[in-house]
């Protein structure tokens, strides 16, 4: 046997595969998800003003519609990132997306209140799996696409609440909120039928012991790509435990895991109020406060088409917020100026501002939030290792699922109350996290994905051990010199 024989990784694989037809078409179904999981959450500012006058229901019930589908997915997305870490990232997202599915049919034939917030809390505990598709999908791409690809997957996310709000422009004049929420399962329905094609994760395979499966599917991408495989042996490294909670706290990764809980938490609280935000705003005149809760039934506003159109503009600010170059700036200062922008376009709501220019700083701050919102998703499976990868990004999401089940409560109760406050709990919040975003110890930018801990462990042993010989030997020098 050859000692010298060559070896690769699977990161060694990728990036002589590169970038091409195998990762277009992993992006489209993975973006599948992404579409269906925006459809549904942009339909939650869609559903409240309508329930609100069909049901009459008070504006805490209107909220609460919103925030339960937000605790469906904090408690699941740390179940999903513990079964794709153990199981398979392909195992762990489609069963959440073949539960997101039924779930969110059945919430269409909802009779009353109470089963339409039993459903939609069901249909959150399946859509929480879905930042998987993002661990899924950065673990067959190399190092220089993958900042760039993982931010233009986002597009699918945008295509998605620009579709949502066409299909109830054209829906809920007619047919109404029931057939909104079935129509708007068809992107997951469609996910479920093409994800028979999607392998799993050669670096799972990898960790699993599975190393002729991960051969087999980097054989297939290679294939697909035009390419060959490098030459040699693909370096193998079993390791039974995975998905342990401990190995977020360990000391490399305790104080990036407690800064990234913050920053996803301040991500989705600011992007999914500025949307909630949106169209409250969109249905009064006033400032300072805002009083809309109505005495009877016939008192309610339900949204119109020029709201529909505003919301739409808005909405299409997405687009422009996935450009940003976080290949030349870098990770956290991206995320920083998202959040500085975002806070900084907030300001001038506080002042009585007309319509147009009310949609013109909206779109721009949700602009802002949307971009850094996809910067974290990118920097955050890029800085944890394979092992714990999917429970660091179930972790995080589910802190995320926190900042949005809260703020509907901040849009659309505190903002009755008064304009000024809410405002202000947005832009300290926005502000803070910018700086939690320039504290984090590393940047990601041009680094490959970490496979293990327990090799950076080794490494620093090994480290300490060379450091520790070297010191004595500098200390046997002295003695012999004196």
């Amino acid at each position: 046997m050859d000692v010298f024989q060559k070896t690769f990784s699977v990161d060694d694989a990728l990036e002589v595969i590169g970038f091409g037809v195998f990762q277009w078409k992993i992006s489209f179904v993975t973006g599948l998800a992404w579409v269906g999981d925006s459809m549904e959450m942009m339909i939650l500012s869609i559903l409240g003003p309508e329930l609100h006058c069909d049901w009459s229901l008070p504006s805490y019930q209107v909220a609460l519609i919103t925030s339960v589908v937000f605790i469906g997915m904090g408690f699941s997305s740390l179940l999903w990132g513990n079964v794709a870490d153990k199981y398979g990232r392909k195992v762990g997202l489609v069963i959440s997306m073949c539960w997101a599915l039924y779930y969110g049919l059945l919430s269409a034939f909802s009779p009353v209140y109470g089963w339409l917030l039993a459903l939609r809390g069901f249909v959150g505990f399946g859509i929480g799996g879905t930042p998987q598709s993002v661990t899924l999908y950065s673990e067959f791409l190399p190092v220089r696409a993958r900042g760039m690809s993982i931010m233009l997957m986002a597009v699918f996310w945008v295509l998605g609440t620009v579709s949502e709000v066409l299909l109830a422009l054209w829906v809920m004049p007619t047919l109404g909120w029931r057939w909104l929420l079935g129509l708007s399962a068809i992107p997951v329905g469609i996910f479920v039928s093409f994800c028979f094609w999607l392998p799993e994760s050669p670096r799972f395979d990898v960790l699993s012991g599975r190393r002729e499966k991960a051969i087999a599917t980097l054989t297939r991408i290679a294939r697909e790509n035009g390419k060959e495989l490098p030459q040699g042996t693909l370096i193998e490294y079993k390791q039974n435990e995975r998905g342990q909670y401990k190995e977020l706290f360990s000391q490399q990764y305790w104080k990036i895991t407690l800064l990234l809980w913050f920053i996803w938490f301040s991500f989705a609280f600011s992007y999914f109020g500025i949307v909630l935000l949106t169209t409250e705003l969109f249905q009064t005149e006033s400032c300072g406060s805002i009083s809309i809760e109505p005495r009877c039934s016939l008192e309610c506003k339900y949204l119109t088409s020029a709201d529909y159109k505003d919301l739409l503009w808005t909405t299409l600010a997405e687009f422009p917020g996935k450009t940003f170059a976080i290949d030349y700036l870098g990770r956290k200062k991206s995320m920083a100026i998202c959040f500085f922008m975002f806070s900084l376009c907030i300001l001038p709501l506080y002042a009585c501002i007309g319509r147009v220019a009310l949609t013109i700083f909206i779109f721009i701050a949700r602009a802002f939030i949307s971009g850094g919102y996809q910067v974290v998703f990118v920097y955050t499976p890029e800085v944890f290792p394979t092992e714990i990868r999917a429970l660091g990004m179930g972790t995080c999401s589910a802190f995320a699922r926190v900042g949005a089940l809260i703020t509907p409560f901040v849009a659309q109760v505190l903002l009755r109350t008064s304009m000024y406050l809410t405002l202000s709990v947005y832009c300290g919040c926005s502000l803070l996290a910018a700086l939690a975003s320039i504290f984090l110890p590393i940047e990601t930018l041009g680094r490959g994905l970490q496979e293990s801990t327990r090799l950076w462990k080794k490494r620093e042993v090994e480290g300490k051990e060379k450091m520790k010989d070297a010191e004595d030997g500098m200390s046997r020098t002295k003695s012999g010199s004196s």
